[in-house]
């Protein structure tokens, strides 16, 4: 871990709590450090005020950094390190234009985001929740032979992934457990690695015409952007399944409702939303619809990894050092 000697070390703005670890860390770094407050005014005139003058920020998915945070930080301003994989909350070319280095979080978060891909795939194949909820709710039932009849995800189920790379991979590993009939997109789909888990590579036409559950594992991109709208969701079966933890917007959700209510579909597990943190009342409404608050992540050494990483790649640039995961 880098450690700044100076007299004036550089400060950096932290948009969020740091898991304590994480903070610990940093606080070792000899940085100047301040943290964003209790958020009771207006998040983004905090936001603004906070950096002004910051050297580095470290920000989280949900700050927007743009060209006006950066120029209210100043022409000092040299690092944003986002704690998360994403970075479509930065604005890349923007921090290019100004120098500012961009880091992210990759690897370290792979299996715990893949394990809750792969239990919203579980929770609505076989309707887990709203059995719950059924049972909940007092009503008199008895077993019968159709009672919550789901999909077998052990007898020949077919998992398309959308978007093969770290995240994909890990949803593979577990499908491949499942002995799940495997289709991915993306050109790591042909990799040894995929092939010794028995993925084909196919085009997206074909994964969604195929399988049983689509998972979403591909960046938040203007390309990606409604990448699964109204066409797609009726090239898909009847009862198919789709599980998005990757970004809200790679789906249109007000097509999404509208193909869940209609049958077009058959159920989907999301823990990302289109106009996150508001997600559609008329997914609300829906009992085939599994839904979780952005924790694809939230496991705790996962995100004390998250914070590591990313204060480890702020120190290092500010200390003259190469940030261990630049991007852009």
């Amino acid at each position: 871990m880098p450690t700044i000697g100076s007299d004036a070390p550089p400060r950096v703005h932290v948009t969020f709590a740091l898991p304590p670890g994480a903070a610990a860390e940093l606080a070792g770094t000899g940085l100047q450090i301040d943290s964003a407050g209790e958020g009771d005014g207006d998040a983004r005139s905090e936001l603004l005020a906070g950096v002004s003058g910051a050297s580095g920020i470290i920000s989280t998915v949900t700050d927007r950094i743009d060209a006006e945070v950066m120029d209210a930080a100043g022409p000092g301003l040299r690092v944003i390190a986002n704690f998360g994989v994403g970075y479509d909350n930065i604005d890349v070319a923007a921090a290019r234009e100004r120098g500012v280095i961009v880091t992210n979080t990759p690897g370290v978060l792979d299996n715990a985001t893949a394990d809750v891909a792969f239990a919203l795939l579980l929770a609505t194949a076989r309707r887990i929740v709203e059995s719950d909820r059924f049972v909940r709710a007092g009503t008199p039932w008895t077993w019968e032979s159709d009672f919550f009849v789901g999909l077998d995800v052990s007898a020949g189920a077919t998992l398309g992934i959308v978007g093969l790379g770290r995240i994909g991979m890990a949803v593979a590993r577990r499908a491949a457990a499942f002995d799940m009939t495997i289709l991915a997109t993306g050109s790591r789909a042909a990799s040894a690695e995929a092939g010794a888990l028995g993925v084909r590579q196919v085009e997206l036409p074909e994964l969604l015409a195929s399988s049983d559950v689509v998972s979403l594992h591909c960046p938040l991109t203007p390309e990606t952007r409604h990448l699964i709208g109204a066409e797609e969701l009726r090239a898909m079966k009847a009862n198919a399944i789709l599980i998005n933890t990757a970004r809200g917007p790679i789906v249109d959700e007000l097509a999404l409702v509208e193909a869940l209510t209609d049958g077009v579909i058959g159920a989907a597990g999301l823990d990302v939303y289109e106009w996150e943190p508001a997600v559609s009342a008329g997914l609300l409404n829906l009992p085939n619809v599994v839904t979780v608050p952005h924790i694809g992540s939230a496991g705790r050494a996962t995100r004390e990894r998250m914070g590591s990483l990313a204060v480890r790649n702020a120190a290092a640039v500010l200390a003259g050092e190469e940030p261990l995961n630049p991007v852009g």
